[in-house]
């Protein structure tokens, strides 16, 4: 007795059509780096960070023939100096880098993007069976990153400011002092330091979750896009993201 071979099985009409994907280049070079010197650094601090508030690691002798939290505390301004230069980066590529990277995506300003918010904020809230179409950063979550980026900027002032204390008087650092007056003093300024590092964290758990979540509702390869830059769109959204890169290009820039 014979098996048929499902393979050559004629296909009914009413089998799913699954429409092919193509490879589209999204997240460029700097877009990807920025994103893995912030992440990476702000492990480092996290770690040091934690431990300078409370140290956890205690040596028998004397302090200074170890000099671990001095150590410590010199790789910690060390990741301080990798995350600020790589958020201000990030920054400037706000304004000067290719479409996806540009500011309007983190600010809907347009229509289409205030459209697209609504749609993503109705996804997650389970009001809606799949998000709107978006190649680079959906609205919700540029929207998001702007908070982000205040809190990064919050933890890099404030670090500066605690950084001066200390400085040498003849270190350019010490001109940053003004900034413990600005948060309220040096207690104060490592209060609200603290909390933005938890606040982050709690962020980056987030983060973890949504890149997941549209990964498995997409299927378009968001995850790996972070390290690659490329993302597997259907041929019609492929299309598409060609024909708005063309219009872009074609205006000078300018969305």
């Amino acid at each position: 007795m014979t098996t048929a071979d499902p393979s050559t099985a004629p296909q009914l009409a009413t089998d799913p059509v699954v429409e092919p994907r193509e490879q589209v280049y999204v997240w460029d070079v700097v877009v990807r780096a920025t994103h893995w010197f912030i992440a990476l650094s702000l492990l480092l601090l996290s770690i040091t960070g934690i431990y300078l508030g409370r140290p956890y690691l205690i040596v028998s002798g004397p302090a200074g023939e170890h000099f671990v939290m001095g150590t410590i505390r010199t790789i910690h301004n060390y990741g301080a100096i990798v995350f600020s230069l790589s958020v201000l980066a990030r920054i400037v590529w706000m304004f000067t880098g290719p479409r996806h990277a540009r500011w309007w995506n983190f600010v809907p300003v347009t229509r289409v993007r205030r459209k697209q918010f609504i749609g993503t904020v109705l996804f997650y809230t389970f009001l809606r069976p799949r998000p709107p179409a978006v190649v680079g950063h959906n609205p919700v979550a540029g929207a998001s990153y702007v908070a982000v980026f205040g809190l990064y900027l919050t933890m890099i002032a404030t670090g500066l400011g605690l950084y001066a204390a200390s400085a040498h008087v003849d270190s350019p650092f010490a001109h940053f002092s003004f900034l413990l007056a600005v948060f309220g003093g040096a207690q104060m300024a490592r209060f609200i330091h603290h909390v933005v590092m938890w606040l982050l964290i709690g962020f980056f758990v987030h983060h973890l979750y949504s890149a997941i979540l549209m990964a498995v509702t997409e299927k378009n390869g968001v995850i790996d896009s972070i390290f690659s830059g490329n993302k597997w769109l259907l041929k019609h959204e492929a299309e598409q993201e060609r024909a708005a890169q063309r219009r872009y290009d074609e205006v000078g820039g300018r969305e």
